[in-house]
């Protein structure tokens, strides 16, 4: 009975991904993770539980960690660190976490970068005030500039708000919002997202050609 409950299940994943296939597919969806603490008091967790629920281990995922990370103690920056060159090498997948990370500390960190990199060149061509400053060159000092703009931003818990989390690059995104909490998130909820974005594919590329 159980082997033929995952063949079921398997078939099903397989004619979801062709009826997926047919329209674009999101190269990068981004997570507001939201409801951890609620999940674990629904379900009388200790404190920290749902967070860690909320976590999934993926071979071949290469991680990578975005955000202030001098914020963080020194443990854990190693940790981080340790993290991102253990799976430095993987390619079935790329996963980025912000952590110690605000939209707006990292645009004035990437405003700040930019004037030292700009003012740095134009003393070493001897031009002092003929480099200006252009979208570029912010771009590539942000703290995000390892991974595309998301196609996708979910809001897990039944939230509306960005949180200052990825202001700049969702600005063509496609928002979403459910009333999931995050340790709840599974591959189904993923689908109606996915057949979602492609419902309004038409709508968002005519916004993104008015941007």
């Amino acid at each position: 009975m159980v082997k033929f409950h995952f063949k079921v299940v398997r078939f099903l994943r397989k004619c979801m991904f062709s009826v997926l296939s047919i329209a674009p597919i999101p190269a990068h969806i981004a997570f507001i993770m939201d409801g951890n603490r609620r999940y674990a008091r629904q379900r009388n967790l200790k404190e920290g539980a749902g967070h860690d629920a909320g976590i999934v281990n993926r071979y071949g995922v290469r991680i990578h960690f975005s955000g202030n990370l001098q914020l963080l103690s020194e443990p854990i920056r190693n940790a981080a660190k340790k993290l991102t060159a253990i799976t430095v090498n993987n390619s079935n997948a790329f996963l980025t976490l912000c952590v110690a990370y605000t939209s707006t500390d990292k645009i004035i960190h990437a405003i700040q970068k930019s004037c030292e990199e700009k003012w740095a060149e134009n003393r070493e061509s001897r031009c002092v005030g003929c480099g200006v400053i252009n979208l570029v060159d912010i771009e590539k000092q942000m703290y995000m500039a390892i991974a595309p703009d998301p196609d996708i931003v979910i809001r897990t818990s039944d939230e509306n708000r960005l949180s200052n989390f990825l202001l700049w690059q969702s600005v063509r995104s496609y928002l979403f919002s459910t009333s999931a909490l995050w340790p709840d998130i599974s591959y189904w909820h993923l689908v109606w997202v996915v057949l979602s974005f492609q419902r309004n594919q038409s709508r968002l590329e005519k916004k993104k050609k008015q941007l």
